[in-house]
């Protein structure tokens, strides 16, 4: 995996949504069995979905479909359905504390060893949506190495608090924060709760560079037009790209001549500084 920007959702019972997937490029697939599958459908989106892992493989998108929660009771059905050689690993929503991630590794490992899989292929991505997962985030995230990413669901974690969703997204800013540092903290990508204006361009432009402001690295679509503006915004822009090279240089030139730091534009530039230029620059290669 090079970036965890764009993870577009596709809902698994539906065919034809499947279908137009394939034509899209965001960095990864996850086709739906949670949210967006009524309950009645829930059967029909394991079937419809694992008939399409193969085509959604062969774009060299990597699939991480999002199975039902644990409390479901459909979690087992829903990984045995998919996993397979054609996924990169799974996404699972209300996950509350360490010994749920526990849970799904063990239904993970039988399910390897059963198909011939390397131990500890597949990944998790994780949603923590309520207080519950935020007071145990630290712990959640360095559980597991299988966990690559950790997401933020907005829409549960207001319903679990009891409060309304503004439109600042202020009533979530503790817990966006520490999702976001308890990511950093595990090192993992930490991934904004989803943008639902999808015909809001200009929106979903400004709240993610607002999320990455935070320390997200990305977030999931709902809608393929959604792509284009996460995968641009979630990344270094050309005139960042510019600065930090600006910088680097600078600096190396100074430490050339024996200095520990130095300025530019009337900014210092010492260690710090440069070590966050770099970061920068490399996340642009990636």
């Amino acid at each position: 995996m090079t970036a965890l920007r764009s993870l577009l959702f596709v809902p698994g019972n539906k065919d034809n949504m499947l279908e137009k997937a394939s034509g899209f490029r965001p960095d990864v697939f996850v086709p739906d069995m949670e949210d967006s599958v009524p309950d009645a459908e829930k059967a029909n989106a394991r079937e419809t979905i694992a008939g399409y892992l193969s085509k959604l493989a062969a774009t060299g998108v990597p699939v991480m479909p999002r199975v039902n929660s644990l409390p479901t009771g459909w979690t087992e059905d829903d990984l045995a359905a998919v996993a397979g050689p054609e996924i990169f690993g799974i996404s699972i929503g209300k996950i509350d504390e360490p010994a749920d991630i526990s849970n799904v590794a063990e239904f993970l490992t039988r399910l390897e060893t059963a198909r011939g899989l390397e131990a500890g292929i597949l990944k998790i991505i994780p949603w923590l949506e309520s207080a519950r997962a935020i007071v145990n985030c630290v712990e959640i995230l360095q559980s597991s190495p299988r966990i690559i990413g950790v997401a933020f669901g907005a829409e549960d974690y207001t319903h679990d608090m009891g409060i309304e969703r503004l439109e600042d997204e202020s009533e979530s800013a503790f817990a966006r924060n520490m999702l976001a540092m308890a990511a950093r903290a595990a090192r993992v990508t930490a991934l904004d709760t989803p943008y639902f204006s999808f015909r809001d361009d200009d929106g979903l432009r400004a709240n993610s560079r607002e999320s990455r402001q935070r320390g997200f690295k990305g977030r999931f679509a709902i809608h393929p037009a959604q792509i284009d503006g996460i995968n641009e915004t979630y990344s270094p822009s050309e005139a960042e790209i510019e600065r930090a090279r600006q910088i680097v240089a600078a600096f190396e030139e100074a430490e050339a001549r024996g200095r520990g730091s130095t300025s530019l534009d009337g900014k210092v530039i010492d260690v710090p500084v440069v070590k966050r230029a770099r970061a920068l620059l490399e996340l642009a290669g990636k």
